[in-house]
């Protein structure tokens, strides 16, 4: 059990403990602290999860706020002992995720805005279908991978987070989460060709 005194140590994602326990009890500047250091990385998770495309549920950024609204809530309900921050705030998102998922799901509408009034220098529907292609192919090598797999990677090689604060968040260890990686490229790997035979 881990001490929330003063002289606590830093905890996963950089947060001092103490900023965290501060933040719990109400503490404004320890709370803008607190969502200014989660919000970019909670970002980087949703748009990892949900991509950047915009339905009628949100954005993955709109999930990533609904997100930080979630972890302000329950703060005060916060207990340091035997959890990690970092694991609590990202037991958070990805229960705002699987919602986002189950939403989406049950409504299969794909609404869009007026057309536009001038033509559109982005990419073009070509680069679209692409790029859909692509986001499939991802999901379903991804979808090859049991859901603790499928968390490593997407926190490791999306989010970014270090091998320790991955393990902080998911409440594993550091060579754990190593070893899962390991495993789960190399069968990554071997799908791949039974998957996008195109690629390899």
């Amino acid at each position: 059990m881990r001490s929330t005194d003063s002289s606590a140590s830093t905890s996963s994602g950089g947060i001092p403990d103490e900023v965290v326990v501060a933040a719990a009890k109400g503490d404004a500047d320890a709370m803008r602290q607190l969502l200014i250091t989660i919000r970019p990385v909670i970002v980087r998770y949703c748009r990892a999860r949900l991509g950047r495309r915009e339905s009628a549920f949100g954005s993955a950024d709109d999930i990533a706020q609904e997100v930080c609204f979630a972890v302000v809530r329950a703060l005060p309900s916060y207990r340091h002992e035997g959890v990690a921050f970092m694991a609590f705030v990202y037991g958070i998102a990805a229960h705002k995720v699987a919602d986002f998922h189950r939403k989406a799901s049950r409504d299969l509408s794909d609404p869009v805005g007026e057309l536009p009034d001038s033509v559109e220098l982005d990419a073009g529907p070509e680069q679209h279908a692409i790029e859909e292609e692509r986001r499939a192919l991802l999901a379903k090598l991804l979808d090859t991978l049991g859901p603790t797999q499928r968390e490593i990677l997407v926190l490791r090689l999306i989010v970014g987070l270090s091998a320790e604060e991955t393990a902080d968040a998911i409440g594993s260890t550091p060579g754990a989460v190593r070893v899962a990686q390991h495993r789960a490229l190399a069968r990554l790997r071997k799908s791949l060709p039974t998957l996008a035979p195109a690629l390899v």
